[in-house]
């Protein structure tokens, strides 16, 4: 029982009632809508010139302001004052109505809970009706993909032939549901995704009206959270204006939203380069302590991983979606970056993204990844050509130097105690007569080849002689069987047609390809053309074009064999009479004519050819 004298807190009356921003921001006018400024100003135009259409189609995804932009333009079309700048004037009786949301002229139909046939009957009832003020009775139908096929087909004739009074707005967000007949009888309008600057300076709007504090990265994140919907994104800035009351600062916009912060890409991308697998490790086990997923890690890592690739050129820096301070962030970066390791980082966070879901293990799967990413810039102990070890960052005479810009301590090479001659230029790449290209490609090593593109993994000559002559002068190799003064030697062992002739087959069954290239292999013979050069002539262009990617291994596979370094292939492509047991697409085509005569009057009457 209430003690007598107790206060009794009430509700003042007089108290302004919260709007959440969405809808007090919700856009009145053209000018105001944000972001689709191509589309409005086609409206206007139309509305100025008197050329409307009887039935519109607004598609676009959620909040980039399709029933905004349908309640605006029902809204001017019945405007009986409009400004000089295409806008109605809100002082007509047909804009107060409509302000009051007591129009007649403007029904809105939610498709999504009103998809019958009997809906849509009744709707084509008040079709008839004309208005009572002004010149146009407008039906918005929301969400219009949603209407069943007989609900569709019911809307087809109104549709198609209606009053000169009516104008049908029809909005949804997956076009590719709603029929063709449908869609052949509207005029067609795409709303694109709200950019990140549009909205950022959208919100910045919206705080200062609101007399909020807000720093640009906050509004960054914000805007990056909503993906293109700027109903979200007000949303968002609503919830973060109500936690931090009014303070919108980066900090606690990212523990509000729970948001992965970019530092913590900074400080893998350091260990990447300085090649330190405890810190990847202990880095990624404190993103998991703070409740992140493994696979929304791996992918925010991959979409950093991009950011960084397209910002290394001022031509792609656009592609990055974030403020012009992130994006000058990031090219600094990217700039200290070899490219070859970006997209090599970036093919291993794919691969971990797509076996994610089949991996027993996901701990794992991402901390096998991490370490992958770690030795990418680590030296192979073979000098292999499997890895961009001898890719470091773009930083030319400087030592070496972490990406965020803490220096590393650089060991100096041991310099030898004598001047060495330069190591003879070795003939490494076959010449092919087949690409346009005929300078020699750069020898990798022989390991097992993976699913990885052999252009990743390719490294340059001119890397792999300094490596060796590093490691021929430091102090470890300088011992009385081996002076740091000797250069590395060239294996330039003599051998003969006889050796290649029998040494071929032996190689071909140790690659172990598939039927299609043993195939192709097994039909070409090494020919002598001279010196240490061999001809493989190849039947077709297609068949040279695969043997291509192939040739590398056994060219290696030769030399090893062979004990010279100097073996070489040349690819060819036959030009004179094709073997009796080669199966081409002509002989197929013409065994095919031949056994078949009326084959051929076919082709020539319908004019067919061969793809």
């Amino acid at each position: 029982m209430q003690s007598e004298g107790a206060y009794i807190p009430t509700l003042n009356q007089n108290m302004e009632k919260y709007i959440v921003s969405a809808r007090k921001y919700r856009p009145t006018t053209f000018a105001t809508v944000v972001g689709q400024q191509a589309l409005t100003s086609t409206l206007k135009n139309a509305i100025d010139t008197n050329r409307l259409a009887h039935a519109y189609l607004f598609c676009g995804s959620r909040g980039v302001g399709k029933t905004s932009c349908a309640r605006i333009f029902a809204k001017t079309i019945n405007c009986t004052n409009r400004t000089s700048e295409g806008e109605a004037c809100n002082e007509c009786d047909s804009c107060r109505q409509f302000n009051e949301n007591r129009s007649m002229n403007i029904l809105e139909l939610d498709a999504a809970s009103n998809n019958s046939v009997d809906d849509i009957r009744q709707l084509c009832e008040q079709v008839v009706v004309p208005p009572t003020t002004g010149r146009y009775r407008v039906f918005i139908v929301d969400e219009v993909h949603m209407l069943s096929s007989a609900a569709f087909n019911a809307f087809l004739k109104t549709l198609e032939e209606p009053p000169e009074h009516a104008v049908f707005i029809l909005a949804t967000t997956e076009k590719h549901k709603i029929l063709p007949t449908i869609l052949s009888r509207c005029q067609i309008y795409d709303f694109k995704r709200i950019t990140i600057d549009d909205m950022v300076d959208h919100l910045r709007k919206v705080a200062d009206r609101e007399g909020y504090t807000t720093e640009d990265e906050a509004l960054n994140v914000i805007a990056q959270k909503a993906d293109g919907a700027m109903r979200d994104a007000l949303s968002i800035f609503d919830q973060v204006a109500a936690s931090t009351r009014g303070k919108i600062t980066y900090e606690a916009t990212i523990k509000n939203l729970n948001v992965l912060d970019h530092s913590y890409y900074n400080r893998l991308l350091d260990a990447f380069v300085g090649s330190d697998v405890p810190t990847a490790l202990l880095i990624y086990k404190e993103i998991r302590e703070k409740g992140f997923d493994s696979q929304f890690f791996i992918n925010g890592l991959a979409q950093y991983l991009r950011d960084l690739a397209v910002s290394s050129s001022p031509a792609t820096a656009h592609l990055v979606e974030a403020t012009e301070q992130v994006r000058c962030q990031l090219a600094e970066r990217s700039a200290k970056l070899h490219p070859t390791f970006l997209y090599k980082a970036m093919e291993l966070c794919n691969s971990a993204d797509f076996n994610f879901r089949q991996a027993s293990n996901k701990q794992f799967l991402v901390e096998l990844t991490l370490i992958k990413l770690c030795q990418l810039l680590s030296p192979s102990p073979d000098n292999s050509g499997e890895d961009v070890g001898h890719l470091k960052p773009l930083t030319a005479g400087a030592p070496a130097a972490s990406v965020s810009g803490t220096p590393q301590t650089q060991v100096p090479a041991a310099a030898p105690t004598q001047p060495q001659p330069a190591p003879q230029p070795v003939s490494t790449g076959y010449v092919s007569k087949f690409t346009h290209n005929p300078q020699p490609k750069p020898i990798a090593a022989s390991k097992p080849r993976q699913s990885i593109s052999s252009s990743l993994n390719e490294f340059s000559l001119s890397k792999l002689k300094q490596t060796m002559a590093t490691e021929n002068a430091s102090p470890k190799n300088q011992t009385p069987d081996n002076p740091a003064s000797q250069p590395a030697q060239t294996v330039v062992k003599e051998f003969t047609d006889a050796d290649v002739e029998r040494i071929w087959p032996i190689v071909l069954e140790r690659a172990q390809f598939g039927p299609m290239m043993s195939s192709v292999f097994s039909q070409a013979r090494p020919v002598a053309k001279g010196g240490n050069i061999y001809t493989l002539t190849i039947a077709t262009e297609m068949q040279a074009s695969l043997a291509e990617k192939e040739i590398d291994r056994l060219q290696k596979d030769m030399r090893k064999e062979l004990q010279n370094d100097g073996f070489r292939f040349e690819i060819e492509v036959m030009t004179g009479e094709l073997p009796k047991n080669l199966r081409t697409d002509d002989r197929v085509l013409s065994d095919l004519i031949e056994e078949h005569p009326g084959l051929k009057q076919f082709i020539d009457k319908y004019q067919l050819r061969r793809m």
